[in-house]
């Protein structure tokens, strides 16, 4: 049953669909991610790897709210759900328990890498059916793209 009607074909609307889910969910995933290894970093940079890790959060937080509002405008249900994260996610295991600042840094750096590869694929996949959706997609991609940049430099 669709309460909202897309004013995609059903063509582009699966292709749209499947990459609004599949963003959603790494996304949700990424903010999780991030969110664990700030409430167990641990080292000598343990305040800036600390902040740094709510911005991506942040980030992350931020564009699943939009991501999950396009999904909605066409007429697709977003589906956040704990269970569909853990199964549909592209991010590796994070480490338990207390986690090393440069262990950290290098999770969020592997962490960043996949989604923004998946992102990537995203982006080709929706320039012809929805470029609006392929935009949000870009500027998604951008804005990892910074924090990947920056996790990086920290293990230079």
């Amino acid at each position: 049953m669709y309460v909202v009607k897309s004013p995609l074909s059903d063509a582009s609307l699966k292709a749209v669909s499947e990459a609004l889910q599949g963003a959603l969910v790494d996304l949700v995933d990424l903010a999780l991610v991030a969110k664990q290894i700030h409430w167990n970093v641990v080292g000598q940079r343990f305040r800036s790897v600390h902040l740094q890790l709510d911005e991506v959060v942040d980030t992350a937080r931020k564009y699943s709210d939009i991501v999950a509002e396009r999904a909605a405008a066409l007429g697709i249900p977003p589906d956040g759900r704990a269970a569909t994260v853990a199964v549909g996610s592209g991010i590796g295991v994070t480490p338990e328990g207390w986690v090393d600042d440069t262990t950290a840094v290098a999770t969020l750096v592997d962490a960043l890498g996949a989604v923004i590869a998946r992102m990537r694929e995203r982006v080709e996949a929706t320039g012809e059916p929805d470029p609006v959706s392929q935009d949000i997609f870009i500027g998604i991609t951008a804005d990892l793209e910074k924090h990947h940049w920056m996790f990086q430099a920290e293990n230079g």
